[in-house]
């Protein structure tokens, strides 16, 4: 005579379990029907069952369901248990998406920008601007090194340096016919400094490999100083400056590779928190302090910069 399989069912709305049990016993089963987790666990120690059926969410007594959860979990495998609580056994969400590789773990990636300006102006004329007359130069360097310590997921640094002077040998502002500013011998010279932390993710953009995007969260500390002076003889007057920043943003972008090793990248500007320390001394004598708190949310399609980075 073969043995019949053992099935205890606990569930307390009594037209489902008839139904259940009647299932089970058509398919050749022999089923044991409870409707509390106390009745269920003298089952268990009494029928030893082959497999144990819970309630799904059913407002099951308190009592012995904890004990019956833990003698089901504990001694019977998991494909031996259906219905288990949700919170018993959890089903860990998975969302539809399928992730495509851009950049693979273990890649350095490097590059520098360098921007250099430079204008003269003789004679020059712009709305109230007259008769300006003189030289401005702006040099900036700003080398970066990251890797790719996880798919997609990099860290490093950025390093800036930025120069900017400008000598105005005469100029007015002129506001109306009897209003109007002389300027002669102005001069101003700025030295600026800035390291940064970045955290960068990719982001491929459809299946393919060669247009993407990322965002990089930026957290930058720097200081610069500069000094002006305007006048000369006993009309020269000079101030001197030192500034601390800093700030934390993100900054969001385009790339696209042009080949397997370099690719070009389009930031739209960078969105966050900024915060700026300024100490000025005039003629040596005056000291005054000026602090800056600035939030930015707000992309910006003007401050768009390009560049090329390569991926070693």
């Amino acid at each position: 005579m073969k043995i019949k399989d053992k099935v205890l069912i606990v569930e307390d709305e009594q037209s489902i379990s008839n139904f259940i049990s009647m299932i089970l016993q058509a398919s050749g089963f022999d089923t044991i029907v409870v409707r509390t987790g106390e009745e269920a666990l003298t089952m268990v120690s009494s029928h030893c069952p082959d497999l144990i059926i819970l309630a799904l969410g059913a407002a099951l007594p308190v009592r012995g369901q904890d004990s019956l959860l833990y003698i089901v979990t504990d001694t019977l495998p998991v494909e031996q248990t259906i219905g288990l609580k949700p919170d018993t056994v959890p089903t860990p969400f998975e969302p539809e998406l399928e992730s495509v590789l851009f950049v693979p773990k273990g890649q350095w990636v490097t590059g520098v920008s360098i921007n250099w300006t430079q204008s003269t102006q003789n004679r020059y004329q712009f709305l109230v601007l007259e008769d300006l007359s003189g030289d401005t130069y702006s040099f900036k360097v700003s080398p970066m090194l990251i890797y790719i310590v996880r798919n997609d997921l990099g860290l490093g640094g950025k390093f800036s340096y930025t120069r900017s002077l400008t000598k105005l040998e005469k100029g007015s502002i002129v506001l109306g016919d009897d209003t109007d500013y002389d300027i002669e011998h102005l001069y101003r010279l700025s030295h600026n400094y800035y390291a940064m932390a970045v955290m960068r993710n990719y982001f491929s953009l459809g299946h393919s490999k060669r247009f993407g995007f990322f965002n990089e969260l930026q957290l930058q500390v720097g200081g610069g100083q500069s000094k002006l002076s305007k006048g000369s003889g006993q009309t020269l007057t000079g101030a001197y400056e030192r500034n601390i920043n800093f700030s934390l943003g993100l900054a969001p972008g385009l790339l696209v590779f042009l080949n397997n090793y370099s690719a070009l990248e389009v930031n739209v500007g960078v969105l966050g928190f900024s915060y700026t320390h300024t100490r000025q001394i005039s003629d040596q004598i005056y000291e005054s302090n000026r602090k800056t708190r600035s939030a930015n949310f707000r992309i910006n399609l003007f401050s768009i910069t390009f560049g090329v980075a390569f991926y070693l």
